[in-house]
């Protein structure tokens, strides 16, 4: 994630506000806005740990209990700011692919774990709390499943509508918490581990891993060359070149799904793009199920996951140059490049795959107070979070701040004594800022104990209200899931190569008596806390080093914490829950903008054609059409789409492309006041020779009543030759 200046900006023409908490707080504006019934639940059924044909699955063996399942998690395709670059401007205008949650339910006969990718920006700690209460509430899937054992990561997507932390440093760029794409993304994930449950069936899981060549560059080669030169010289590779890949199967031969871990950022597209997009994990994602004949409406079909591990300073830009805003192959290479490596590997290691996971489920799960977690191996404690100086500048390669407060590399040491007075003088100044708000961050032992990092903003002690919750989450989520003979580390942070090299390292030695022989980091996943760098990467302060929040023994800390739960699989223990962070989606404020209204020339119908197509196209020539429509916040089109490619068959209309397939894209545009235009194009290239036509599906409201109501429109038919 990279947060620019404009952040700051933006938190310090909020302070007088902050300083006397005399914002209202609200759980969020409801304006009639519709999620197309994505709270409704499908119906839960009862599964036991009894297969089909009386096999069991049997702690220990081969033949697990797997099911999975995939929901729609798009939010508002219209004027909410995008999660990831947090550049205010970037506001969703559309939709190039929707965004999906994708769940594995794998049990043993005795315990159950769940794992999903979700093409999100972060997956935050609200979101992970809600999604448990809704498991909680549903007493079939309550048996089974809870906090303990669910792992919610998120890809990473920078092409997504933000807005749903609930947490101030999160949401400031896009102007508050968005309940609407929130209870979007939470009921998406519910529905999705719901299908995955539904689905559950006894089957094998085969495991393989290769090597991708030419997929992401570390972008702080600085401070990974900080790390000893004998630990680099261990591996062959400045970034994470390993994709480790597991296959589902029925007993029965079914193939059921696919997921894979591989270091690499979805940040192909850049800050440029209004069009919500999963990027190059989101494309290999539906390359992976198209060829797998996945149908995103049904309840039981092939799901395929292309989730996060350890690739906090891993880019797939460097080489290509800044991230374009383009989202074709033809002009996005960085694009191509990332998607279709990362598709093909996972074809081939699917396709080659023959090693079985055998052995037992397991898991462990702790809540960590951060701000006081003593680090056994440092003899000290982590600090209350705060971001340093570095923050400001964001990644270099990674569409760097056009104007960064501070460079990358700047230390304690740096800012006492640049030349530049002015910069330093601008610290000083934010500093006594925050201080006079909130009296800890001055004092000496929260400075020193960020040790290198000037802490630009102190989000662990500063607050939303002066007795509210903090900027930023400070007690964290830890787990560890153990499938058989792998282990997944679900860490709450973008997890730098060596750290995550480290982390894999730590849970496999302790794992080892188990048969734990594979370990894969799961990013972002539970909660969010920025980025986690070793200790040698922290004392240089680049971006990565500026944003572990939780000062330069966070790794140490968290190795600590992870061995702790693996010997207590290993032994069988139990763990202490730890203190359970409080749900602070009660006290958020919505300042983005609401439908009040939608309107349209008084000779036309919503719906109405305002450009029409050609009359005939050739084969790989883009079709564009343009409506007179409404806000597409009206009504999300959860498990539905704004638009449908068309060709007639016969006599019949028959649907070939919707907006989730890359060929279409959906654009919304304000016109005047309260004026909608809605442009759908295709892109005809893997179009086969027919007659088709395109259809838009929207909803407007009505200014008198508020009354939400759906409406249609069909374009004139056209040729592709």
């Amino acid at each position: 994630m990279r947060t620019i200046t404009a952040r700051i900006h933006r938190i310090l023409s909020l302070l007088p506000l902050l300083l006397w908490g005399c914002i209202v707080c609200t759980p969020g504006c409801s304006d009639g806005a519709r999620n197309n019934g994505s709270s409704s639940e499908e119906t839960v059924h009862h599964r036991n740990d009894q297969g089909v044909s009386g096999v069991t699955a049997q702690a220990g063996g081969n033949v697990f209990l797997i099911g999975s399942g995939i929901y729609d998690i798009t939010g508002p395709a219209g004027e909410i700011t995008m999660m990831g670059f947090a550049v205010s401007e970037q506001k969703t205008a559309g939709i190039h692919m929707r965004l999906r949650s994708r769940a594995f339910v794998i049990g043993d006969g005795s315990k159950r774990v769940v794992f999903v990718s979700a093409d999100l920006g972060q997956l935050f700690q609200s979101v992970k709390l809600k999604v448990s209460e809704k498991i909680a509430a549903n007493t079939e899937l309550a048996q089974y499943y809870n906090t303990k054992n669910v792992l919610l990561s998120a890809t990473h997507t920078h092409s997504g509508p933000g807005g749903y932390s609930g947490y101030f440093l999160y949401d400031a760029t896009v102007n508050g918490f968005v309940k609407q794409n929130f209870d979007a993304i939470v009921d998406g994930i519910y529905q999705s581990i719901l299908r995955a449950h539904n689905n559950v069936k006894p089957g094998r899981i085969l495991v393989n891993e290769g090597t991708i060549e030419g997929v992401g560059g570390n972008r702080a080669v600085e401070a990974y060359n900080n790390n000893p030169a004998a630990e680099r010289a261990r591996y062959d590779g400045i970034t994470d070149k390993t994709m480790t890949l597991l296959k589902l199967v029925g007993l029965d031969g079914e193939e059921l799904g696919m997921v894979n871990w591989y270091a690499v950022h979805p940040d192909s597209i850049g800050p440029e793009n209004k069009l919500i997009s999963g990027d190059n994990k989101g494309w290999a994602s539906y390359l992976f199920e198209k060829d797998k004949g996945t149908d995103y409406l049904a309840s039981k079909t092939f799901v395929a996951a292309f989730a996060q591990a350890n690739a906090g300073d891993v880019t797939p830009n460097i080489g290509f140059g800044q991230a374009p805003p383009d989202l074709t192959f033809e002009k996005n290479k960085s694009l191509e490049n990332a998607t279709l490596k990362q598709y093909n590997k996972a074809k081939e290691l699917y396709d080659g795959a023959t090693k079985e996971l055998t052995g037992s489920v397991d898991f462990r799960h702790e809540w960590v107070d951060m701000r006081t977690l003593y680090v056994a191996s440092a003899g000290t404690t982590t600090c209350a979070a705060g971001m340093g100086a570095s923050f400001s500048a964001g990644s270099p390669y990674d569409n760097p701040s056009p104007s960064p407060l501070f460079p990358n590399g700047t230390t304690v040491d740096s800012v006492q004594w640049s030349e530049g007075a002015g910069k330093a003088a601008l610290f000083n100044l934010l500093g006594g800022v925050f201080a006079f708000a909130w009296p800890a961050t001055s004092n000496a032992a929260y400075k020193q104990c960020h040790a290198e990092k000037p802490v630009l903003i102190p989000t662990g002690v500063a607050g939303l209200n002066i007795n509210g919750p903090t900027m930023t989450p400070q007690i964290m989520p830890l787990q560890v899931l153990k499938i058989g003979n792998l282990a997944i580390v679900a860490v709450p942070t973008e997890v730098t190569t060596m750290a995550g090299r480290r982390l894999e390292d730590t849970v496999k030695t302790e794992l080892a008596s188990v048969g734990v022989d594979t370990a894969v980091i799961a990013g972002l996943s539970n909660s969010y806390a920025s980025y986690l760098a070793t200790r040698e990467e922290y004392a240089l302060q680049w971006y990565e080093g500026a944003c572990t929040q939780f000062g330069p023994n966070e790794l140490a800390a968290f190795q600590q914490e992870y061995v702790k739960l693996s010997k207590a699989i290993v032994s069988g223990a139990d763990v202490p829950a730890g203190p359970t962070p409080e749900d602070v989606t009660g006290q958020t404020v919505d300042l983005t903008p609401k439908v009040v209204l939608d309107d349209k020339p008084l000779d036309k119908d919503f719906g109405s054609v305002i450009t029409q197509p050609a009359a005939s196209y050739a084969r790989g020539s883009l079709v564009t059409v343009q409506y007179w429509g409404g806000h597409p916040n009206n009504n999300l089109q959860t498990q539905g789409s704004f638009l449908a490619i068309e060709k007639q068959v016969n006599s019949a209309w028959v649907a070939i492309a919707w907006d989730w397939d890359p060929a279409t894209t959906y654009r919304w545009e304000r016109s005047g006041i309260s004026y909608s235009k809605i442009t759908i194009t295709w892109d005809t290239k893997n179009a086969e020779a027919g007659t088709y036509r395109i259809r838009h599906k929207g909803h407007w409201k009505s200014g008198w009543t508020g009354q939400i109501s759906p409406y249609e429109g069909v374009s004139a038919p056209f040729t592709v030759l």
